[in-house]
């Protein structure tokens, strides 16, 4: 059996490396959360925690999506990783970016502290001071952009 080459390999390589300028996904482009989907989500997300309630999975996944969205727009590039599981995770902020395996700036929150963060309830500072924000790397820091939204 032989392998199957990518139609666009070049020079006997089975593997053809990604053109520069398209995304992991071929170049076609992520979907975009509108913003009164998004600020509705995080509208129901306060709402939620405000009455002690859980917020709906579908709010809160629209909510982390959204503010992933705008953290992207505002820090454009690939040098840090932000994650909040289960929901979304983006790569942001110009520097040198990475390509296979896990990124050496990596970011981790869950996602009310995401949230959190995200619309300013508490601040960089206080989130990492509390444990609320797992951080490697000497890039691992998105305190200049935040907040995104305000609710």
């Amino acid at each position: 059996m032989t392998a199957r080459r990518h139609p666009a390999a070049t020079h006997g390589s089975t593997f053809a490396p990604r053109p520069p300028g398209l995304s992991h996904n071929g170049g076609v482009p992520k979907p975009r959360i509108a913003d009164a989907a998004g600020l509705g989500a995080i509208t129901a997300w306060s709402e939620a925690r405000a009455a002690g309630r859980p917020t709906p999975r579908a709010d809160a996944a629209t909510a982390v999506r959204y503010t992933l969205q705008a953290l992207e727009d505002r820090a454009p590039g690939a040098s840090v990783e932000v994650r909040v599981p289960p929901f979304g995770a983006v790569q942001c902020v110009e520097g040198p970016g990475h390509t296979r395996g896990t990124p050496p700036n990596v970011i981790e929150l869950d996602v009310d502290t995401w949230l959190e963060l995200a619309t300013g309830r508490v601040t960089w500072q206080e989130a990492f001071e509390a444990n609320r924000v797992r951080a490697s790397g000497t890039r691992a820091d998105v305190s200049p952009w935040l907040p995104l939204v305000r609710r």
